[in-house]
């Protein structure tokens, strides 16, 4: 990578790979969540993602660049620790708090990554594209905010009794 297209690219790849990732990750979550608004947040953040994976694929088509072919190792890594350590938690209220805890780190990873990319299309001139990722930008702090106020709300009060 030489120039700050080439990184935005690599950027949109890695984003790419971290939203299929979600898209196989977030129905086992919503399957071990034990709570029924829990797994409504998890399933409407499922169809939210579907729409990011699809306006990244709409972009790479715009700029006429090939998208997939790149890992999201570090979505890969947080999946992988949610999924070991969702297993470790032995009771449903302990479970939900897990959960939501794990499904933070990945909307804050993408939240970071959403964010550069904003910035980067900005910068490039792209503003078309950057208003596109604002928006699924808007939808994961939203996501974001709706797993908080379900962890300080209700959730993380019923692990602790």
């Amino acid at each position: 990578m030489k120039t700050l297209q080439d990184l935005f690219i690599h950027q949109l790849k890695d984003l790419h790979s971290a939203e299929e990732q979600l898209i196989k990750a977030l129905p086992k979550l919503a399957k071990k969540a034990k709570d029924d608004d829990l797994k409504k947040a998890l399933e409407q953040h499922l169809e939210e993602t579907k729409e990011h994976k699809s306006r990244i694929e709409k972009i790479a088509d715009q700029m006429g660049i090939e998208i997939k072919g790149e890992t999201c190792k570090g979505m890969k890594g947080l999946i992988e620790e949610s999924e070991k350590s969702i297993k470790k938690l032995k009771n449903n209220e302990i479970k939900n708090a897990g959960i939501i805890a794990n499904a933070q780190r990945a909307e804050h990873y993408e939240i970071s990554a959403y964010g550069t990319a904003v910035r980067y299309a900005k910068e490039l001139g792209h503003d078309d594209i950057a208003k596109t990722l604002q928006t699924t930008l808007d939808e994961e702090y939203n996501a974001d905010k709706i797993l908080n106020e379900l962890a300080e709300n209700r959730l993380n009060r019923e692990a602790i009794e």
